[in-house]
C-alpha cells in the first residue's frame, strides 16, 4: 500500500477485511462520481439518517474544491449536522487534508475509507 497519511499526520490503516454492505455502497458511489465525469478523484458521505451524497473533485481557473469537501457541503446544503462514515476514491498517495479535515467536523472519529479506482479498498483513516 502506498505511504498514505494526512498532512496532520492521520495515518491510513492498512485494509482488514471487507467493508460492511453501507460502507461498500459509498465506495461505489464515489467511484461513479469519478467516473461520470472523469474526475481526479469521488467521494461520498452517509449522514445521520442514513442519507448518501456523492460527488467529484472540480478544478476551475476561479476555484478547486476536493470530491470529500463537496460531498460534505452537500450533505451540510441537505441539513446533515453529522457524518457516519465517508468514502474516497483517488489515484493519489495521500488522503487530501481539506477533505479530511471537512468530514472531522461533521464527525470526530468517523471512518474514511480511501479506496483505488478500482474499488479496491486501500485502507481506513479513523482519525
Amino acid at each position: 500500500m502506498p505511504d498514505q497519511s494526512t498532512p496532520a499526520g492521520s495515518a491510513v490503516n492498512p485494509a482488514e477485511g471487507e467493508l460492511s454492505a453501507e460502507d461498500a455502497k459509498l465506495v461505489t458511489l464515489a467511484r461513479g462520481a469519478r467516473a461520470r465525469v472523469g474526475a481526479a478523484e469521488g467521494a461520498s458521505v452517509r449522514d445521520q439518517d442514513g442519507r448518501t451524497y456523492a460527488a467529484a473533485s472540480v478544478a476551475l481557473p476561479s476555484m478547486s474544491i476536493t470530491a470529500l469537501q463537496l460531498a460534505v457541503a452537500s450533505a451540510v446544503a441537505a441539513g446533515a449536522t453529522r457524518l457516519e462514515a465517508a468514502a474516497v476514491v483517488t489515484e493519489a498517495s495521500t488522503l487530501d487534508g481539506a477533505g479530511h479535515a471537512a468530514v472531522r467536523d461533521l464527525a470526530a472519529e468517523a471512518p474514511i475509507h480511501v479506496a483505488a479506482p478500482t474499488g479496491a479498498l486501500l485502507g481506513t483513516v479513523t482519525a
